[in-house]
């Protein structure tokens, strides 16, 4: 037999195949090593040319049922016996060589999945690092089913535990989109251990889902609740996926440093933050020339800018701002009036007010004063 053979693949596996079996009938042998090998690799073309592990099988035993007759072990076959013993032989070749043909169609597979794997953890790196030309990346984003012409929207999920391809969570929120939505041209992937939902901004649904299914996944192994979720705002084009995905991670960090509770969050919502970083220099100057004087108090600065904190997500309700701070309103009242005192600011008044809410604010976006200015 010889190795390379020009005609189609399931031609050139039929005669391979019909050979053995002429030989098994005539011998009664086993198949030997090699010719299982050339029956995986046989497989593995199959596989790469696009047929079915069900159409080779199914090609291979039509070929066997048709040759039966005329297989020199059965022609030859002088009595029942002869002809049983032939027939279980070939039975038994029949056997091994559909599995080594099997084990080589899988192999071609996995091989094509792991190709296809590496191209799409390549495209998504691409896509949300806006390391490639835009032009090319609008064309690979077609055979992963996104149009980037149109306008996208990204959201991001963290959890406590980094997220990759294979968590459970990854495929249930998957399998849940794809069964309420279908293909609409939606991508879900895990990147630097958050998981990514790119969808268009006309499908506001699918992420209010993704957003739910992370939140909330409900009981299962492995279904953790994430931390948070972040939506970027609508962009369109390739670069406008990557503003929104940053948009996003913005969010996520905020709520972090700011140590916001909600776990929904829209970057249209936290605008002002990004605003207030804008230029670090005049926050940090802001932050020490009014809370500045805050570090001579007792206990340092800490205990005041929460105090600070805490009374404008009370809305300056006393009894419920030194409910959440564990004080007495008393308690409550002498800070305000040391924050008073030390910082010439008055809480009392809406224009000092808002200005100790915005250095408190940017303290906490500064770390300060745990990180010096």
């Amino acid at each position: 037999m010889t190795e390379e053979i020009d005609y189609d693949i399931p031609t050139e596996l039929a005669e391979v195949y019909l050979v053995l079996l002429a030989d098994v009938s005539r011998t009664g042998r086993l198949l030997r090593r090699e010719e299982l090998e050339r029956l995986r690799r046989l497989g593995e073309h199959c596989a790469e040319a696009g047929h079915g592990l069900r159409e080779v099988v199914a090609h291979c035993l039509a070929a066997a049922r048709r040759a039966w007759q005329t297989l020199p072990g059965t022609t030859s076959a002088s009595s029942v016996t002869e002809l049983r013993r032939t027939g279980d032989a070939v039975l038994a070749a029949t056997d091994a060589a559909l599995a080594a043909l099997g084990e080589g169609h899988e192999r071609a597979q996995r091989l094509a999945v792991r190709q296809e794997e590496a191209a799409r953890r390549e495209f998504i790196d691409d896509l949300l690092f806006g390391r490639s030309d835009l032009g090319l990346l609008a064309e690979r984003a077609e055979r992963f089913g996104l149009r980037l012409a149109g306008a996208y929207t990204v959201a991001v999920a963290v959890g406590d535990e980094p997220f990759a391809d294979v968590h459970p969570l990854v495929h249930r929120v998957e399998r849940e989109l794809a069964g309420r939505f279908g293909e609409r041209d939606v991508l879900l992937a895990s990147k630097d251990g958050r998981l990514v939902c790119i969808a268009p901004d006309s499908e506001r649904a699918v992420l209010d889902a993704f957003a739910e299914l992370t939140l909330r996944p409900g009981s299962g192994r492995g279904y953790q609740p994430v931390r948070r979720v972040a939506t970027g705002r609508r962009h369109s084009g390739p670069s406008g996926v990557l503003r929104s995905y940053e948009e996003a991670l913005d969010a996520l960090d905020y709520a972090q440093r700011l140590g916001l509770p909600a776990r929904q969050l829209r970057a249209e919502e936290l605008l002002v933050f990004p605003v207030l970083m804008r230029d670090r220099s005049a926050m940090a100057d802001l932050v020490r020339t009014v809370l500045g004087p805050l570090t001579e108090a007792r206990g340092g600065a800490r205990p005041l800018l929460d105090t600070i904190a805490v009374q404008a997500e009370a809305a300056y309700v006393n009894a419920e701002a030194a409910r959440r701070l564990g004080l007495s309103v008393r308690t409550l009242g002498y800070r305000l009036e040391r924050i008073k005192a030390l910082t010439g600011y008055d809480p009392a008044d809406a224009l000092q007010r808002f200005t100790l809410e915005t250095a408190a604010m940017g303290a906490r976006l500064l770390n300060w004063p745990e990180q010096p200015l």
